[in-house]
């Protein structure tokens, strides 16, 4: 008798790449890679230039301004093992900057996002080798 499962084979697949990695995929392999996090109303904008620029490069971004504290939704970020939070208040406006929260490290710091972009597509070379 021959066998072929199809569907069965990939539903497997996926279900040992989740439960190899615990949920917290890698940047590449990450269904959203990143969460843009406004403080305030007066910061959508700004954080809706953000999330343009990196769609620009093909990452996949959620912008996060539903009327919630920014530290829930950051809390909601780490339980849903997202890689990237980037936090957009006053002073990343002023500074034309980004706030990076990275999964497992927590807190990198303020950068332009240049310099992230850059990050980013080195975690993505991996596709490319």
């Amino acid at each position: 008798m021959i066998h072929r499962a199809l569907i069965g084979s990939i539903e497997r697949f996926i279900g040992v790449l989740i439960e190899h990695y615990g949920g917290a995929f890698p940047f590449w392999l990450a269904p959203v890679q990143i969460w843009v996090i406004p403080v305030g109303s007066h910061h959508k904008k700004y954080a809706n230039e953000i999330v343009k620029e990196l769609m620009n490069y093909g990452l996949r971004i959620k912008l996060k301004d539903e009327n919630e504290t920014v530290s829930k939704k950051i809390r909601e970020g780490e339980i849903q093992k997202i890689p990237y939070l980037l936090v957009v208040g006053d002073k990343e406006l002023k500074s034309k900057s980004i706030r990076v929260r990275e999964r497992g490290k927590g807190d990198i710091g303020e950068m332009k996002l240049n310099k992230f972009i850059k990050i980013c597509q080195n975690s993505l070379q991996i596709l490319k080798s």
